[in-house]
């Protein structure tokens, strides 16, 4: 019961937004990035550490003005899928998203052979997915399932609406590996934390665990691996969707041909994107978690010594 009251709770919601102006919505943004930010201050020590980590010298404005701004496009990304079915189609999708490189990028998206879409949490990155599908080239997604079934469903319909197919997160091994025999597109959050047991890379400055299988399915696979972003332009419901670089196994440098130096390439383009807009990154995910096991290891071993 608790599950179906938060998913009613939740349409209600949507449905107040759909009939709102989307030019509206963007305003009670403005207003629940204030409330959360600045009078709740809801992960506001995650959010701090976050940031600190990544931009040291930041002053107490430029955190608070980096943590108002990622709420506002937080926001502004629910809204806008609650809007896009109803907003964006085929025959209008030109007016609200602009793509940069499309030339590279379409080589790619419509190639005979796999391809791996990373990107990461930035900007609406669920709308790339959403476009893609719309412009007849279907993807597959790997996701977790929300906990709420009626919630997941809900999301999953969006997503596949236009044929962006949703894979679980746990036992889907063998469904990817059919998208890839099949020449599919595989589409994957790059900055999700995979444990200290992960590929451990430098990201935005900081160590991160990354998952090994991503570069495993371009160095195994014949996969090209494309970055790409969709971030928010001028104008709430308008996009620009671009690729920061692509790693094609048939041209790639021999630098690039082990696990570890893939997996810090892919990190290094996301971070591009991301230190050009900072504030349309997800401060409030939780991307450093741990430490590497050595880096652990070696505090514990100072701090032995130091009590010696």
């Amino acid at each position: 019961m608790k599950n179906l009251a938060q998913y009613l709770l939740v349409q209600f919601v949507i449905s107040i937004v759909q009939i709102m102006p989307i030019e509206m919505c963007a305003k009670m943004c403005r207003f629940l990035a204030w409330l959360v930010a600045d009078k709740i201050g809801f992960r506001r020590k995650v959010i701090r550490e976050n940031i600190l980590g990544v931009y040291p010298d930041a002053t107490d404005e430029r955190i608070e003005f980096l943590t108002g701004e990622m709420w506002y496009h937080l926001f502004l990304m629910g809204c806008e899928i609650a809007h896009a079915p109803r907003k964006i189609h085929d025959t209008n999708w030109r007016k609200h998203v602009f793509i940069r490189d499309k030339v590279r990028m379409t080589e790619y998206l419509i190639d005979y052979r796999p391809l791996i879409a990373v990107s990461g949490h930035f900007g609406n990155f669920e709308m790339a997915g959403y476009v893609t599908g719309l412009l007849g080239m279907p993807s597959y997604t790997v996701a977790r399932k929300l906990d709420n079934e009626f919630l997941d469903r809900f999301l999953n319909n969006f997503r596949e609406r236009n044929g962006q197919f949703i894979l679980p997160k746990d036992g889907s091994a063998p469904a990817v590996q059919k998208v890839l025999e099949s020449g599919g597109i595989l589409t994957i959050l790059g900055d999700q934390h995979a444990g200290t047991k992960g590929c451990w890379i430098d990201f935005l400055g900081r160590p991160a665990a990354c998952h090994k299988a991503i570069a495993l399915f371009t160095l195994s696979g014949n996969a090209p691996m494309m970055v790409s972003y969709c971030k928010h332009t001028d104008k709430p419901l308008h996009f620009e969707i671009g690729c920061t670089g692509v790693a094609d196994p048939l041209k790639l440098e021999d630098s690039l041909r082990d696990v570890k130096s893939l997996t810090q390439w892919y990190n290094d383009q996301m971070g591009e994107a991301i230190l050009d807009q900072p504030e349309q990154f997800w401060w409030v995910h939780r991307r450093w978690k741990e430490k590497p096991v050595r880096m652990t290891r070696k505090k514990k071993q100072v701090q032995e010594s130091a009590a010696a």
